[in-house]
């Protein structure tokens, strides 16, 4: 009882006796936590002496203290998951979890309340999480996070900011996200606990205030009312966790379903005699260049220099006796993800997303590369300078052989991400594969680098006769421009863009013009678009697609696809799915469909 009667006693200068609700209850408070733990109350017994000496300090604060939670919580709940929203603007709203949440604080015994609060804060903690990896999700890859798929991509993600900007650096970062969720976390509990103790403090006027907010909101909703062109009355928070479990519950349905789908195959039975009759004898090249979309033709800070590039080949191949058609696929992902691209053109199912791949690359799905092993008429290998380890997936493309960037003798300097410049990769398979004689033509499955992100330092071209082992591309590596510069510009990202896909497009094409035969068939194509910083938000998922022959004949037998002649597609040219082209390539060259079931 002492105590108590000394707490009470030390009210407001000049009323003896009295105190108010607010400095009562929170003196009843530290009472009560100081006979809990003496320690505690060791500390507060220090804090409330430092507030009675420095009473203007202890009041700016605790008002700055409380500001800053409320304006975390708030935040937290009004945060939009794309970097063009964020804004002043976006926080302009009444958030009805916040009215929600001070309803519960002000209802609750004082140990849920706490609990409540914790989980309360660890729940804003989750929201922003999923929020900025929505925002870097669809900054790179133009789409939102996905929980149930695309924990898996975090590894790729670390693997390559390793191989563009070093291990120090990807280290640095991986173990900076972990401390600045913790921290998130911590401060976000420590910020609705303080807002909770803050509400019952004032329960009167706190209940007050929020009745009328809960007021405000509905009449806001039923209204319509908005504001800076966003509804008033916001349940941000609420409605991205409902579309991420959503998304989430729809990702696990998909899996099993998909599973079912990929059983069943238009040429699963079809007869090896029958597979590609119109090609035998040929060498088919099918060849994909790395973020090579349809905003390298189209954008105007990227097309000029790609379209004179194409022009420009297109007429040199001409002179060297080929000719092309070109067309549009829409690809199975953008930004990244390239594989997804890749299993989706030769599969002829549509693979957007990890589970897909791995469902699929487990079964014995006909693989377009696979038809042409499976007929006995060509030897089939892949050449794959981006692969740096063990490969299982070679079988399921239906692969003889696997050159990847050990097997190719390359003695330079990696170009960021890149283990080699594609016109060594080129001159390698030429060396060691294409060049060879065989007893049988040769089918190859060819996936060049160069023009992958940050486009920094970029390869140029040198004489094809004075490549060597690749070391003399030290000098031109060190040249470059830094991966750091470019990432971090928008502009440069984009002018660096457009010259790595002409240096990728050049490569090939001098490549062809050099060794290409009467029996050389290249298809080559892009697996996605770039990243979204670079071919927009809103930009689409084409990409283009040619087929280069010497043949008229090979060419005669795609004449009703109506694509465009040359390397560069007409903007009207047709635009088909990605998991399209495998019957279509099929069904062109003669191959006769027996379906599976599975």
């Amino acid at each position: 009882m002492p105590v108590f009667t000394r707490l009470r006693q030390s009210s407001q200068p000049g009323v003896p006796g009295a105190e108010s609700e607010t400095e009562h209850g929170e003196k009843e408070g530290a009472v009560t936590e100081a006979v809990e733990s003496p320690t505690r109350g060791s500390r507060l017994t220090r804090l409330r002496t430092w507030r009675t000496r420095h009473p203007r300090a202890a009041r700016a604060l605790r008002w700055t203290t409380t500001t800053l939670a409320a304006a975390l919580v708030l935040g937290a709940l009004l945060l939009p998951n794309t970097l063009p929203a964020v804004g002043p603007k976006s926080f302009t709203r009444i958030p009805a979890e916040a009215v929600v949440g001070a309803v519960v604080m002000l209802w609750l015994p004082r140990r849920p309340r706490l609990a409540a609060a914790t989980l309360y804060g660890l729940g804003l903690t989750a929201l922003t999480a999923v929020n900025l990896l929505d925002m870097g999700f669809n900054e790179y890859l133009g789409r939102g996070f996905n929980a149930a798929l695309d924990w898996d991509l975090l590894p790729d993600a670390q693997a390559y900011v390793g191989d563009t900007l070093g291990g120090g650096v990807a280290t640095a970062a991986a173990v900076g996200a972990i401390v600045l969720v913790l921290l998130l976390a911590a401060a976000m509990v420590a910020a609705t606990i303080r807002l909770s103790d803050l509400l019952v403090r004032h329960r009167p006027r706190a209940a007050r205030g929020a009745l009328i907010a809960g007021v405000v909101w509905v009449t806001c909703s039923a209204l319509g009312l908005t504001l800076f062109g966003g509804p008033i009355a916001s349940e941000r928070g609420a409605g991205a966790l409902r579309v991420h479990a959503q998304r989430t519950v729809e990702s696990l349905r998909d899996e099993a379903a998909f599973a079912k789908h990929a059983q069943a195959d238009t040429f699963g039975n079809t007869p090896p005699e029958q597979l590609l009759p119109d090609l035998r004898g040929k060498d088919v090249i099918f060849t994909f260049i790395e973020s090579y979309g349809r905003s390298a033709v189209e954008d105007p800070i990227m097309a000029p220099g790609v379209d004179r590039t194409l022009d420009t080949s297109t007429k040199a191949l001409t002179k060297a006796g080929f000719a092309a058609r070109s067309g549009w696929l829409t690809s199975a992902t953008f930004g990244g993800s390239s594989w997804l691209g890749h299993s989706t053109t030769m599969s002829g199912l549509w693979i957007d997303n990890q589970r897909r791949y791995r469902t699929v690359t487990a079964g014995d799905h006909l693989t377009l590369t696979k038809a042409f092993q499976k007929t006995g008429a060509w030897d089939t290998v892949g050449v794959m300078p981006g692969v740096q380890k063990g490969w299982p997936e070679e079988k399921w493309y239906g692969l003889d052989k696997l050159y990847d960037s050990r097997d190719l003798g390359y003695r330079g300097p990696k170009f960021s991400w890149s283990t080699m410049p594609d016109q060594y990769a080129l001159e390698a398979f030429q060396r060691q594969v294409h060049g060879e004689k065989r007893d049988k033509p040769l089918m190859s499955f060819v996936i060049l680098t160069s023009s992958h992100q940050p486009w920094a330092p970029l390869p140029k071209m040198v004489d094809w006769d004075e490549l060597g082992d690749g070391s003399r591309f030290d000098a031109v590596q060190k040249a470059g421009k830094k991966a750091s510069d470019v990432l971090t510009d928008t502009t440069q990202s984009r002018q660096e863009y457009g010259k790595s896909i002409q240096y990728s497009v050049t490569s090939l094409t001098q490549w062809l013009e050099r060794y290409g035969t009467d029996d050389t068939v290249l298809v080559f194509l892009g697996d996605h678009q770039p990243m979204a910083r670079v071919s927009g938000i809103r930009a689409s998922r084409d990409v283009p697609v040619s087929i280069v022959a010497k043949d008229p004949k090979v060419l005669d037998k795609v004449a009703d696809w109506n694509w465009t002649e040359g390397l560069k597609p007409d903007r009207d040219a047709p635009v088909w799915k990605m998991s399209s082209f495998r019957d279509r390539f099929l069904k062109a060259y003669g191959s006769t469909p027996h379906r599976s079931e599975g």
